[in-house]
């Protein structure tokens, strides 16, 4: 069976149940069009949120992280060595020395950038320090960058609100501290922090750079220096660093160039799943949360549909008799009522795209000053579009498919007896 074109009799006749009631049929096409436009706007704005989120966590957080972790426990070594039988106390066992941070770097930076889901490597050396200004002290980071990379990987130019991440480049007693970190120790642009490293070591920077992420835990501890400043602090080589951060094309295949990485690199390799598994879980979520909010809204939709077309049903139901003992059969009966549900479906699928769009439009300039934002996140993505309108279509099609198989099994000479 198939629906008929539209000069045909079989759909002259739905035309003229559908236009003889013309409040039936504009409820009708509403409820398509809201379910479509609720699913357009729940799902764009949602997307949007999670964007939002991701953008937020990977302004300071790479991909995946390069770095020399801590040894496992060997402390007991006497133990690990002898036999289950043989009972071993040691008392006041000492941590064996182990080598801090990343040696001879640039060799494993090459080994990074051959592989091809490579976007963009930078290399940091991340000290834990004490932050002075006069009586003022305040615990935090402070990471040595190599200045392109660094804004290449994270886009950090984009957060500074004072002076010029590009400064650091050419002053090389030059900080860029975090805007929460500056309020805290009383400081503005072109004043003088002191920074004391956990070994006692201390220099003077001069502030070149204010930045704001929208993230405290950065703000509010963290500053920035070139990576030659920080090995000079530490009295290390030009070849040490402790972190090699490292973006791919896709943040969602981390995991796999991860994989691929610990194979020919001697250190921890570990991708940002492993690092923030709540990021994902909580993007996850809302996806599930959005899926199960936008099918029930199109099943809603669909039901009021499904109303409606039994109601049709219900009183053109003398009119149906006739068409049967005038020799329609049943498949003719199942079309009429099915061609009607395919129009409102796609009357309501229009125009439900089209109404979803004007609502993500309006939404997404609703003034929102959190976290950076300036209006709430929205994205617009053409399969949400093409689902949305094919759901739509799909389940006008179930509702209007329920009632025509009852209509085409009306004995009409009952009807018309009765």
């Amino acid at each position: 069976m198939k629906l008929f074109p539209l000069n045909s009799t079989n759909a002259k006749i739905a035309l003229v149940h559908l236009t003889s009631r013309l409040k039936q049929l504009l409820v009708a096409v509403l409820s398509v069009t809201f379910g479509i436009s609720m699913y357009i706007f729940l799902n764009g704005f949602l997307n949007g949120v999670n964007d939002t989120q991701t953008e937020l966590a990977f302004s300071t957080m790479a991909h995946i992280r390069i770095y020399n972790d801590l040894p496992e426990d060997k402390t007991n070594l006497l133990e690990m060595a002898s036999e289950k039988t043989m009972a071993v106390n040691i008392r006041n066992p000492r941590v064996i020395k182990y080598t801090e941070g990343i040696q001879n770097a640039d060799q494993y930076v090459r080994a990074v950038e051959r592989q091809p889901e490579v976007k963009a490597v930078s290399k940091q050396v991340n000290i834990n320090i004490f932050y002075r200004n006069g009586a003022i002290q305040v615990n935090g980071q402070l990471s040595g960058v190599d200045v392109a990379s660094e804004d290449k990987l994270f886009d950090t130019s984009k957060y500074v609100t004072s002076g010029s991440w590009e400064n650091l480049s050419t002053r090389s007693n030059g900080i860029v501290l975090g805007k929460g970190l500056a309020r805290k120790l009383s400081l503005n642009m072109g004043d003088r922090v002191q920074v004391t490293t956990a070994d006692g070591l201390s220099k003077s920077y001069e502030i070149v750079g204010l930045l704001e992420t929208s993230l405290t835990s950065v703000d509010n501890s963290k500053g920035y220096i070139r990576i030659s400043s920080a090995r000079q602090l530490l009295s290390e080589n030009m070849s040490y660093v402790t972190d090699i951060q490292v973006n791919v094309r896709d943040f969602n295949e981390a995991e796999q160039t991860a994989a691929t990485l610990s194979r020919v690199i001697p250190y921890k390799v570990e991708p940002w799943m492993e690092a923030s598994g709540q990021l994902e879980a909580g993007s996850e979520l809302r996806d599930i949360l959005g899926i199960a909010v936008s099918l029930t809204i199109l099943l809603v939709a669909g039901f009021g549909i499904y109303n409606i077309m039994n109601m049709t049903v219900n009183e053109k139901i003398k009119e149906i008799a006739i068409l049967k003992a005038m020799g329609f059969d049943g498949d003719d009966i199942v079309e009429i009522f099915l061609t009607q549900s395919v129009i409102i479906g796609l009357l309501g699928g229009v125009v439900g795209m089209a109404f979803g769009y004007v609502v993500s439009r309006l939404i997404n300039n609703i003034p929102f000053n959190v976290a950076g934002l300036e209006v709430l996140p929205m994205t617009y993505n053409l399969d949400d579009y093409g689902l949305a309108f094919m759901f739509g279509l799909i389940t006008t099609f179930i509702a209007g498919y329920l009632p025509a198989r009852k209509a085409s099994k009306i004995d009409p000479v009952e009807i018309i007896r009765g």
